[in-house]
C-alpha cells in the first residue's frame, strides 16, 4: 500500500522498558552491509545487470533485518533504531547512493524504525580518532576494540554504525577515549528509542 506523507510522519522515538537494539547500515547499490541487532553482519551484494531491480532486492534485505517475521533471530521485534551512514555529498556515489537511501529510509519509516544519519568523517572519527583516511584504519579498530574481524568494509561500517548507536544511548559494547565518543553529537540523535 502507497501513501503520501510528509517528513513530520516519520516514526518519533519513544522510551519504553527493555534492552536497546540498534541496526547499522552502510547503503550501497553493489554492496550495502548490514549489521543486525544480535551483532551478527552480512552484505547484500547486488548485480548491475539486474539494474533498478537491484532497489527490491536491497529493500527486502532491510525487511528481513528489522524483523518482519522473519529476520535474524527468527523473530518480529523491531530494532529500536537503525543508524545509517549518510549520503557522501560531492561524490560520484551520490546519486545510486541516494535511490539505495530513499528505498531503505521508506521501508524504515512503514515499520515504525526510527533513523539517524551519521557521516562517514564523524564514523571514522568516532572509530579511529581521525576523520579521513581509508577503510584500514576502521577494520583494525574493531579488531582492537571489539576483537571483531569482517570480510569486507561493507560489514565494518554497518557493525561500527551498530556500535555508535548503542554508545550514543549508553550501552556500549567497549570503552573508547571521551573525544572520539564526543564525536556522535555531530549526528541528529532522537532523544530517545524505544527500547
Amino acid at each position: 500500500m502507497s501513501t503520501l506523507f510528509d517528513a513530520s510522519e516519520v516514526p518519533a522515538a519513544t522510551t519504553a522498558a527493555g534492552p536497546l537494539t540498534v541496526i547499522g547500515l552502510d547503503l550501497s547499490l553493489t554492496a550495502t552491509g548490514i549489521a543486525y541487532a544480535d551483532g551478527t553482519t552480512a552484505t547484500v551484494k547486488t548485480r548491475q545487470k539486474d539494474g533498478d531491480r537491484r532497489l527490491i532486492h536491497i529493500a527486502e534485505a532491510i525487511h528481513w533485518a528489522i524483523g518482519d517475521g522473519q529476520g535474524p533471530m527468527g523473530t518480529d521485534v523491531r530494532p529500536s533504531l537503525a543508524v545509517i551512514e549518510d549520503i557522501p555529498q560531492n561524490s560520484f556515489a551520490a546519486k545510486p547512493v541516494s535511490m539505495v537511501h530513499g528505498v531503505v529510509r521508506t521501508v524504515l519509516i512503514e515499520a515504525g524504525v526510527p533513523y539517524v544519519l551519521v557521516t562517514a568523517a564523524t564514523l571514522k572519527a568516532y572509530a579511529t580518532g581521525k576523520g579521513a583516511g581509508d577503510k584500514v584504519p576502521m577494520a583494525i579498530a574493531a579488531l582492537k576494540r571489539a576483537g571483531r574481524e569482517f570480510p569486507d568494509d561493507n560489514q565494518c561500517d554497518a557493525a561500527w554504525l551498530r556500535w555508535a548507536g548503542l554508545d550514543w544511548y549508553g550501552q556500549a559494547e567497549f570503552v573508547l577515549p571521551a573525544a572520539q565518543r564526543e564525536r556522535l553529537a555531530k549526528a541528529n540523535w532522537p532523544e530517545a528509542v524505544a527500547r
